[in-house]
């Protein structure tokens, strides 16, 4: 079955059908990991997007029930150059095709991924939609009468929990008592303060600062998520609240944005985001260079932040961009990146003790 890919542009691309049929839109990016599809596609991060990756061959492992990122597949579309016929990998339980089915995510394969990461790159991302049952003159038209952008939705609200839940082990083995604002987590950040003894209380995006610190957890997590950081005005209230609490706060990805803004700072939006394995981090300090599994599309103005207790920690080797913040006098830090990789590498992962080792000196 034929599918069509067109773009706010004017541009129409053709491929083949795979995954649901139907319809979709949502704002066009490109990752540029080589592997992992299924945590990209249950990323929260990725909400209200229209995913392409720029590796050529995806598909060929399957999918597995340990490679879930959260409760639900997140992205409004997939884009993959070839989709492969057949999967193997021992953890496998289904294909990648049945796995979109079974979730009612529309694909489509054949496209020219590489073109299209050019167009990205040059034009920056864009709105588009995707389509198997609609001619190229509806889809241009149901693009046209699309009005709500990308950056117009508060997508945390839309994948935050709906209520607070625990992970990790039991109240009484545990080392660690964590708060944790659920902004869009992805499961491998619980799983790896789980594997390090904590106990984490997962809040909705919209708790307040004093449900968070009702039982006076040993330290408050910020987390990943999509969107625009200048809609979650609301967010940034509670972390100011918690910050101002005195415990120990870490952040990571939009959890880093909201830092920043609640020490004065401002974000922006980048051209077309960091989206894959491979982005080169520079400490600093130590002048440490880590490879860094990275998916945001804003970024903090460091020369905003009006705090002169606040320093910019680490930068983009790519861009400059700001990766890291620090407060000098408070337990306070965060990271632009993923520590808990899923998909990508690992050099990062000392970030978990790192945390841990300051709720350990503020416990003495």
């Amino acid at each position: 079955m034929k599918a069509y890919l067109a773009f706010a542009d004017g541009t129409l691309l053709e491929g083949i059908s795979f995954g649901a049929e139907g319809r979709s839109a949502g704002e066009v990016v490109f990752n540029t990991g080589m592997t992992g599809y299924q945590e990209v596609l249950t990323d929260p991060s990725y909400a209200g997007q229209i995913v392409t990756l720029t590796y050529p061959l995806i598909g060929n492992y399957g999918v597995n029930v340990d490679d879930i990122e959260s409760r639900r597949v997140q992205v409004a579309g997939f884009v993959v150059h070839e989709l492969s016929p057949t999967f193997s990998n021992w953890r496998a339980s289904e294909s990648l095709d049945a796995f979109l089915k079974r979730h009612n995510i529309v694909g489509i394969t054949g496209i020219d991924t590489r073109e299209l990461t050019r167009r990205l790159r040059h034009h920056g991302v864009m709105m588009g939609a995707l389509s198997t049952n609609e001619t190229p003159e509806e889809l241009f038209e149901r693009l046209r009468a699309h009005t709500s952008a990308y950056d117009d939705v508060d997508w945390v609200r839309r994948v935050t929990t709906p209520e607070a839940y625990v992970w990790g082990p039991e109240k009484r083995d545990a080392k660690y008592r964590i708060a944790l604002l659920d902004c869009g987590v992805k499961y491998n950040i619980l799983r790896e303060l789980a594997d390090r003894g904590a106990r984490t209380t997962v809040f909705p995006a919209t708790a307040t600062a004093q449900e968070i610190l009702a039982d006076d957890p040993d330290g408050v997590f910020l987390s990943p998520g999509p969107g625009d950081p200048n809609l979650l005005g609301y967010a940034v209230d509670t972390v100011k609240q918690v910050v101002g609490s005195g415990k120990p706060v870490m952040g990571i990805c939009l959890g880093n944005q909201l830092l920043g803004c609640a020490f004065g700072g401002t974000t922006f939006k980048l051209p077309f985001g960091h989206r894959g394995a491979n982005h080169p981090v520079k400490d600093l300090t130590s002048g440490r260079v880590v490879i860094t599994s990275q998916n945001h599309g804003y970024a903090i103005d460091g020369d905003s932040i009006g705090d002169p207790n606040v320093e910019v920690t680490q930068i983009n080797l790519n861009d400059g961009t700001v990766e890291g913040l620090r407060h000098r006098e408070l337990p306070v830090f965060s990271i632009q990146y993923h520590p808990e990789a899923s998909p990508g590498p690992t050099d990062s992962r000392f970030f978990f003790e790192q945390f841990l080792k300051v709720i350990e000196e503020r416990k003495r």
